[in-house]
Order: C-alpha cells, then sequence, then structure tokens
C-alpha cells in the first residue's frame, strides 16, 4: 500500500489518460508476474459472507464488478480479478480496431470526484479481445462480461451486422455480453435506444445467439442491455418492453451521463460523458425505475456514481442484484474493492440481512422516476 500512496500524486499530476495507460501497464504486467499484486492481493471472500450472487445463470462469488471502460481490450483480466472484483467487464469493443476520438479525451474533476470521458470505442478490435480472453480465461475464477458496440463510421442502419460480428467474436470467452448502445461518445449510438431499433437489433442478436449455441453445443450465453441515464420515463418502459419480450437477461444501469447535474470549474463544459459522483441519483432514479417495472423480471447491474460502500448498498436497496464501479476505483486505487467489499460486509449484517438479496430493491420507492 506504501507503494501506491508514493505513486499515486504522480498518476493525478499526469494528464488523466496517460495515467490510466501507466495504471493499465501496471496491471497487465501484474497479469504475468503475480508478485506485483502482492500488495493488493484480495483474499477471497468465504462464500457465506452474504454477498455471492447468482444473476442470470451465472454465479458471482461477490456482488462487485468492474464495469466497462477501464480495460477495453482485456489486457488485465487476471489481476483485476485478483483485486477483489467478483466479476469482470470488458470493452466497449468493436468489430474493426479504431482508435477513438481525436485530441484531449479524458478529464478529472476531483473537486467532485468526477470524471469526463469522450474516448470513442478505443479498442483494438472483436477478435484480438478474444483470442486475449482466450488465453487468459483458465486463471481467471469470476465471470468475465464483454461489452460490444459498433463502428463509428459504420451507418446505424447497419449497426446491427457490427453487433453481430462482435457477438461472434466474443461469444466462446465470454460469461454474459452487453450490447452498448447508450455511450454518448458514439455519433448516433444513442438513437440505437429507440424500441423499433432496439428490437430490430435484438432480434438480430437472438438469432445469432441460437446459432452459436447450437454450433458450440453450449447453453445461449445471456444477452444485456446497458441503457443511458438520461432516458425519459416513456423512453425507458419502451426499452423495457422490448428487453422484456427479446428474452434479455438483464440490463445494467447506467452509462455516463451528458447532464452537469451541479457540476463546476474550468472543464464542467468539456464533451462528452459525465461519470462519478454526480451521476449517483440519476443513476439511482433509472435503477429504481426499471425495478419497480419489472417487478425483478430483469436483473439489474447498478452503476454510476459509487465512491463508498454506503452508495453500493443504496444502489442495491434502490433495486440493483450487482453493482459496477469505474471512477470510484480511478479515485479510490488498486485496495478500493476490498475496502468496498468489508464495509459492504458490515452494512449487510447490521441491517439483519442475512444475504445481500434479500436487501434487492428494499428502498426502491424512496427514488423518484427519472
Amino acid at each position: 500500500m506504501g507503494f501506491y500512496r508514493f505513486v499515486s500524486p504522480l498518476l493525478r499530476a499526469m494528464d488523466p489518460e496517460r495515467a490510466h495507460r501507466l495504471a493499465l501497464a501496471f496491471l497487465r504486467s501484474a497479469s504475468r508476474q503475480p508478485w506485483l499484486l502482492a500488495p493488493w492481493r484480495h483474499r477471497p471472500l468465504d462464500p457465506e459472507t452474504g454477498l455471492a450472487v447468482e444473476a442470470f445463470g451465472l454465479r458471482f462469488p461477490n456482488c462487485v464488478g468492474l464495469a466497462a471502460g477501464l480495460d477495453k481490450d482485456g489486457e488485465a483480466v487476471p489481476a483485476l480479478a485478483a483485486l477483489g472484483f467478483g466479476f469482470v467487464e470488458v470493452g466497449t469493443v468493436t468489430p474493426r480496431p479504431q482508435p477513438g476520438n481525436p485530441g484531449v479525451r479524458l478529464w478529472r474533476l476531483p473537486e467532485h470526484q468526477a470524471l469526463i470521458n469522450r474516448m470513442g470505442f478505443n479498442n483494438g478490435g472483436a477478435a484480438a479481445l478474444a483470442k486475449r480472453l482466450q488465453r487468459d480465461r483458465p486463471r481467471v475464477r469470476v465471470p468475465i462480461g464483454v461489452n460490444i458496440g459498433k463502428n463509428r463510421d459504420t451507418p446505424a442502419a447497419e449497426a446491427a451486422s457490427d453487433y453481430v460480428r462482435c457477438l461472434e467474436a466474443v461469444y466462446p470467452v465470454a460469461d454474459y455480453v452487453v450490447v452498448n448502445v447508450s455511450s454518448p461518445n458514439t455519433p448516433g449510438l444513442r438513437g440505437l435506444q429507440a424500441a423499433p431499433v432496439l428490437d430490430e437489433l435484438l432480434a438480430a442478436l437472438e438469432d445469432a445467439r441460437a446459432r452459436l449455441a447450437q454450433r458450440l453445443g453450449s447453453r445461449p450465453c445471456p444477452l444485456l442491455v446497458k441503457v443511458a441515464p438520461d432516458l425519459t420515463v416513456a423512453e425507458l418502459e419502451d426499452i423495457l418492453a422490448v428487453c422484456l419480450r427479446r428474452d434479455v437477461a438483464g440490463i445494467i444501469a447506467t452509462n455516463t451521463t451528458v447532464a452537469r447535474p451541479g457540476v463546476t470549474g474550468p472543464n464542467a463544459k468539456q464533451p462528452g460523458g459525465l461519470s462519478g459522483k454526480p451521476l449517483f441519483p440519476l443513476s439511482n432514479r433509472v435503477v429504481a425505475a426499471i425495478y419497480r417495472r419489472s417487478g425483478g423480471r430483469l436483473p439489474i447491474i447498478g452503476v454510476g456514481g459509487i465512491m463508498s460502500a454506503e452508495d453500493a448498498y443504496a444502489k442495491i436497496k434502490a433495486g440493483a442484484s450487482l453493482i459496477q464501479v469505474y471512477t470510484g476505483f480511478v479515485y479510490g486505487g488498486p485496495g478500493f474493492p476490498a475496502r468496498l467489499l468489508a464495509d459492504l460486509k458490515r452494512l449487510v449484517a447490521r441491517d439483519g440481512f442475512r444475504h445481500v438479496r434479500e436487501a434487492v430493491g428494499v428502498e426502491a420507492d424512496r427514488w423518484p422516476d427519472p
């Protein structure tokens, strides 16, 4: 831990994207040389602690996962799992490699515990990701999710072919696949959330998934949909109707927001998606709205603004069966997952729950509709 305290100020003094690349390079090295992780390696939780979750036909050793975006190309999954995450989601990945948006595209807002990014799905392509996960999968004992999207230059009318190509590439190595139609950083992508368009996209993925499952002799890989925090109630209800009709396994709520709730300062108006603490209430409203309307038929992975165990617990009580972190991990460092789990275990026990699933949705009515 002393080492991280030493390097943390150096990383925070750097350009945010450069600091991200250096941190990921360390985690990539630690995936090959596990001794590098010794100060932070998380001792596995006893399965009886009450934080394990079963969802989408999968068993998660604990309910705290890493959100997509930090390890887009799946370079450091063994190291990330060793830090204590109960599942790791990689991506967003596209069929063809692409550099993402040009110029400065990541900003810190430390006074708000937030980030703004307009990365634009920078990644090395679905085939390269699949090859990497195939190599590393035997050393990872937690579920791995793969978040898929379309290439920037693919017209919206042809988006389904991009998602199907991604699904075909990652299907053999993914425990679940996330259909990302909610990033604000690829032009036109959020338009794919419109009910008729989403229905066609999910129909194409449903057909592809059935073919792949038959070919591989496996059960169909769960498909999840990741939604934006900026939807109206009517839009959200339309999305839920499509997801229930199309055998979607669950919802990830939410992506980053284009709003700037209470955010001020020199970088507040930078273009892109806002994550971190200001996103917390927006995300919770969507989580609770989905939980109330689906009646538990669509398990929710709650993500957005989780900076502490109290935040994680609030999102679970709003209706999330599992939660993911990103910005909290960036600010909290490699010890963040272990601290979060230890504190969350205490909170669940404090309220008399034997298992975290008993807390899911108990305060959903506290959150108004988006």
